[in-house]
């Protein structure tokens, strides 16, 4: 008989998580996400890994954070699927990749490009490529949504970088002239684990900065705003979901 073991990094029961989940690296966006829920709770700080849950519209929706990159990203979300997840959305940001796109813009990503070897996805799959695209019934509710909030989402795949500062101009040109429209660095762990688990995921990003313009790096503070109407707009795509 398998022993099922509890999660050892987020200390929160099963019944003190949502199935439905909005997952963030910055912990300042988690706060003000959870700030949106009705009688939103701390069910736990462990790790500095922050996870709030609450009701949204009557519905019970947990926020969390799920670090930085991949592996933490991967970390996360095994825990939470262990206390229940069915639906885990990203509300994050990228940095654009082709011309156009501003800060403050939105984008659906539509999949996920990695690198194969030594990142989390890697040793999940050492011989394969594992499938990192979201759900199609989460990322249409998701444009949808954010089209109501009028964001104009840019749809299109995104690249999952193991390593911030390692991106330079033949790093861009490559991956752009690939349909890539913009970086990132946790959207393919979670697509991919996603198709493995039985979870449903998707993305919204909103773009805080440009590898190819000069446009500078926006704060938290100053996205603030319009992460709020991402965060309006990701929460009313996540209560539609099917579970």
């Amino acid at each position: 008989m398998v022993v099922k073991k509890p999660p050892f990094h987020i200390l929160a029961k099963p019944e003190e998580v949502a199935d439905r989940i909005v997952v963030a690296g910055d912990p300042a966006r988690v706060k003000q996400v959870a700030e949106m829920l009705e009688d939103a709770k701390l069910v736990n700080e462990n790790r500095g890994l922050l996870v709030y849950t609450g009701t949204y519209k009557g519905i019970p929706v947990s926020v969390a954070v799920h670090g930085i990159g991949g592996p933490s990203a991967s970390l996360v979300f095994e825990e939470l699927r262990m206390l229940g997840a069915k639906v885990v959305v990203r509300l994050g940001t990228c940095g654009g990749m082709v011309k156009g796109l501003k800060v403050g813009d939105v984008v659906i990503a539509s999949g996920a490009a990695y690198m194969p070897g030594g990142n989390s996805i890697g040793m999940y799959a050492p011989d394969a490529y594992l499938p990192a695209a979201p759900h199609p019934e989460v990322a249409m509710l998701l444009y949808e949504n954010a089209k109501k909030h009028g964001l104009n989402p840019v749809v299109g795949p995104v690249f999952s970088s193991d390593a911030f500062y390692a991106e330079d101009p033949e790093f861009v040109k490559k991956w752009a002239e690939r349909g890539v429209i913009a970086v990132e660095m946790e959207c393919a762990a979670i697509f991919a684990l996603g198709w493995m688990r039985g979870v449903k995921t998707g993305a919204l990003l909103v773009v805080s900065d440009s590898l190819v313009e000069e446009l500078g790096y926006a704060t938290a503070e100053e996205l603030r705003d319009i992460v709020e109407k991402a965060a309006e707009a990701t929460l009313d795509a996540l209560v539609k979901v099917n579970v």
